[in-house]
C-alpha cells in the first residue's frame, strides 16, 4: 500500500509544479481599497499568475451587482493569467466604521483561515497573500498558515513616512491650533499640521481606525514585501530617503498608479471593475457632446459625507461657472439637492449617483476635476493630466492636496468654512482659464505621461510587479519541491493527495 500510495503524491506534485503560483489578495470593504487591489490583481495576473480576490461578502454583492462579478470558478482570463473571487461570510458589521473594525477583528481571522486552508483543500495552495493596512491580522493568519504575505499600501509614499515616523516616535506635530508651524521630514518638503493626515491627529473621530492602521506598522516588519499604489517618478524623494531613517522601515515598491489605462490596452479583464455602485451608463456618451476642454467634473468619492447647506453652496457654485459640468452625488446624498436644481441646470449640468471616473477623466472634454483628493482620484488625475480643484475633507486626503496643488502644480485649493458659492465658481475659473491656468495644464500634462511610462511594459512600476511577480513563483517552486520531496521520502498513509502532497 505504501508504494501505491506515492504515485499520487508525485502526481499531485507534478501537477502543482505545471500551475501557475496562486496569489490571493484580501481587501478592506471600502470603495478606495477595492479599486486598487482589484487593478493590482489584474496587472499581476497579466504576468501569468492565478489570482483570487477576496473581500467580505457585501462586497461581492455589491460587484456583482455593479460589474456582474461572480464568485467561485474559475474566474476571467487575464493576459497570462486569470483573476478569480471568493469572499468572507462576514455576517452583520453593524451601522458604522468603528463597529465594521470591531467586527472584522472579530470574525475575520477564523474566516480568512477557513478561506485559506479551502484553497489548499481543492488544490489551488496560496503562494502568498497580499493585504492591506486596515485588517493587521491577516498577516498574521497567513504567516500561521506558513504563507508569506505582502501588504499594498493604498496610499501615497509620503504618508507612509508620516505614518512611520509618528509610530516609531521620530516626530512630534505642530498642535492643531498653530497653522503656521512647521516640521520637517527626511525628503519631504515643510509641512504644516494642515498636511498632516487627520488620523494621526488628537482631533480624528475615527479612533480604531487610527489604532488598526498603527498595528499594521508595528508589526508591518512580518510582511516580505510592501507594495505601493505609487511611482518612483512621482514620489522620488521619499522613497530615497525612507532608507536612511532609523529603525530603518521596509523597502517600499512602487507598483503604481493603480488605474484602469484603456487606451494601452490590457489584454483582457475589462469586464472587471471594482465599482461597488453602478456607474451611470450615459456619462460617457455626454462628455461626447461637449466642447473639448470644456467640462468640470466634481466628485467627492464614496466616503466623504457633505452636509446640506455644503451640498447647496457647491450646487449653486457650479451652476454659476457658466460651463458644463459633471456632478456626482451619491443617493444618500441626493435629498440636500437644492429644489429645482435638476430643472435648472438641465441641458447644461448632469448630476450622476456614480461615474466611471477612469473614462470620465481621460475624457478630452473633461477640463478640471474638483476633487476630495483621495488618493486614487489624485493617481487617476495625474495619470490623466487633468488640472484639480482640491477639496480635502480628512485622512490622507489633507497631504493628497498639499501635493497636488503645491509640490505638483497641477492646481488650486478651494478654500473658506463653511463652503460658499462664490468660493467655488472662482476655484473652478483660476483652474480652468486663470492667470495659472496654462501652467497648471502643463504640470498635468508631464506627470500624465510620467505615470504612464511607469506602467508601459519596461517602465518603472511594471519592472516591480514582474519582480514581485517572478520572487513569487521562485518562492512558490522551493516550496513546492520541498513538500514533494518531503512526501516522496516519507509516504503518508492519507487516502487525500492534496493532504499527502502538502504534508
Amino acid at each position: 500500500m505504501g508504494e501505491e500510495a506515492a504515485v499520487p503524491v508525485a502526481t499531485a506534485a507534478a501537477a502543482t509544479e505545471s500551475a501557475p503560483p496562486h496569489l490571493l489578495l484580501i481587501c478592506f470593504p471600502g470603495q478606495g481599497h477595492v479599486n486598487p487591489m482589484l487593478r493590482l490583481a489584474k496587472r499581476v495576473a497579466a504576468k501569468g499568475l492565478l489570482v483570487t480576490f477576496s473581500s467580505v461578502a457585501s462586497v461581492g454583492e455589491k460587484l456583482a451587482a455593479s460589474a456582474g462579478v461572480s464568485a467561485g470558478g474559475d474566474g476571467v482570463p487575464v493576459g497570462r493569467g486569470r483573476v478569480r473571487f471568493e469572499f468572507l461570510e462576514d455576517g452583520d458589521p453593524g451601522p458604522d466604521l468603528d463597529d465594521l473594525m470591531r467586527h472584522l477583528g472579530t470574525v475575520g481571522p477564523p474566516a480568512f483561515a477557513g478561506l485559506l486552508r479551502r484553497q489548499a483543500e481543492e488544490g489551488r495552495p496560496v503562494a502568498c497573500v497580499v493585504v492591506n493596512p486596515f485588517m493587521p491580522w491577516a498577516s498574521d493568519v497567513a504567516a500561521d498558515a506558513g504563507i508569506p504575505s505582502a501588504v499594498l499600501w493604498v496610499q501615497s509614499c509620503a504618508v507612509f513616512s508620516l505614518y512611520y515616523h509618528h509610530v516609531h516616535g521620530l516626530v512630534e506635530f505642530p498642535p492643531e491650533d498653530d497653522p503656521e508651524a512647521k516640521f520637517t521630514l527626511p525628503g519631504l518638503p515643510e509641512m504644516s499640521v494642515a498636511d498632516v493626515p487627520s488620523f494621526l491627529l488628537p482631533s480624528n473621530p475615527f479612533k480604531l481606525l487610527a489604532d488598526a492602521i498603527i498595528a499594521q506598522f508595528r508589526t508591518i516588519g512580518r510582511a516580505s514585501w510592501v507594495l505601493v499604489n505609487s511611482f518612483t517618478e512621482l514620489e522620488r524623494d521619499v522613497v530615497a530617503a525612507l532608507p536612511g531613517v532609523t529603525p530603518r522601515p521596509p523597502e517600499l515598491i512602487p507598483v503604481g498608479p493603480l488605474i484602469e489605462l484603456h487606451d494601452q490596452g490590457q489584454d483582457g479583464g475589462d469586464e472587471v471593475r471594482g465599482d461597488l455602485m453602478k456607474a451611470a451608463d450615459d456619462c460617457v456618451e455626454w462628455l461626447d457632446a461637449q466642447p473639448p476642454r470644456s467640462v468640470v467634473y466634481a466628485s467627492v468619492g464614496s466616503v466623504v459625507v457633505l452636509s446640506a447647506d455644503e451640498v447647496a453652496e457647491m450646487a449653486h457654485g457650479l451652476a454659476s461657472t457658466g460651463r458644463p459640468f459633471l456632478w456626482v452625488v451619491r443617493p444618500d446624498t441626493q435629498p440636500h439637492l437644492p429644489a429645482g436644481f435638476l430643472d435648472a441646470v438641465s441641458g447644461r449640468g448632469t448630476v450622476v449617483p456614480w461615474s466611471p471616473q477612469d473614462r470620465v477623466l481621460s475624457h478630452p472634454s473633461t477640463a478640471c476635476f474638483l476633487t476630495h483628493c483621495g488618493w486614487n482620484s489624485t493617481l487617476e488625475t495625474v495619470s490623466a493630466g487633468v488640472p484639480v480643484v482640491a477639496f480635502p475633507q480628512w485622512g490622507d486626503q489633507c497631504t493628497d492636496a498639499r501635493f497636488l496643488v503645491e509640490e505638483l502644480g497641477m492646481g488650486v485649493r478651494l478654500r473658506g468654512s463653511p463652503l460658499r458659492r462664490e468660493a467655488v465658481r472662482d476655484a473652478v475659473e483660476a483652474a480652468v482659464a486663470g492667470p495659472g491656468a496654462d501652467a497648471m495644464l502643463a504640470s498635468a500634462r508631464r506627470w500624465s505621461a510620467a505615470a504612464r511610462a511607469a506602467v508601459a511594459p519596461g517602465g518603472s512600476s511594471d519592472a516591480n510587479v514582474q519582480a514581485f511577480v517572478d520572487e513569487v513563483a521562485r518562492r512558490a517552486c522551493g516550496r513546492g519541491a520541498a513538500k514533494a520531496g518531503k512526501a516522496q521520502a516519507q509516504p503518508s498513509s492519507s487516502e487525500n493527495p492534496v493532504e499527502r502532497q502538502l504534508a
